[in-house]
């Protein structure tokens, strides 16, 4: 089974729920397991390396990074760049309401900018079908 990351501002986590949802169910359709990271590890403040580590880690099982960022966060701009420098493939995906991203842009393969959940899923089941 491939295995998408899915990189997400842990702050912000909760406001995109039905978006995130919504990738897990589009992405559980074609066999990909989304691995969104800010739920699947719970690290306490002191743990910052060995946080890193495990999403690098992560990030190196992983096929391909989805980066929600309509939110700014220096975490994810963190991922990106790894992602981008072990070559995988980058969706950078944000708001319609919310500020763009130059460098996630820059680096990413696709930009997917949405304006609900619907708009979203519509948009990456066209960027899965030609990855």
């Amino acid at each position: 089974m491939k295995k998408a990351y899915l990189a997400i501002s842990y702050t912000n986590r909760k406001k995109y729920k039905k978006e995130i949802n919504a990738l897990k169910e589009l992405l559980d359709t074609i066999k990909v397991e989304l691995l969104v990271f800010v739920d699947a590890y719970n690290f306490m403040p002191n743990q910052e390396k060995e946080m890193m580590q495990t999403a690098f880690d992560e990030l190196d099982n992983s096929d391909i990074l989805i980066a929600e960022l309509s939110t700014k966060s220096i975490g994810v701009g963190i991922e990106i760049g790894y992602a981008y420098a072990k070559n995988k493939p980058i969706i950078y995906l944000y708001a319609t309401d919310t500020e763009y991203s130059t460098t996630a842009s820059g680096t990413a393969n696709t930009v997917i900018k949405y304006k609900n959940t619907h708009d979203l899923i519509e948009k990456m089941k066209e960027v899965l079908r030609n990855i």
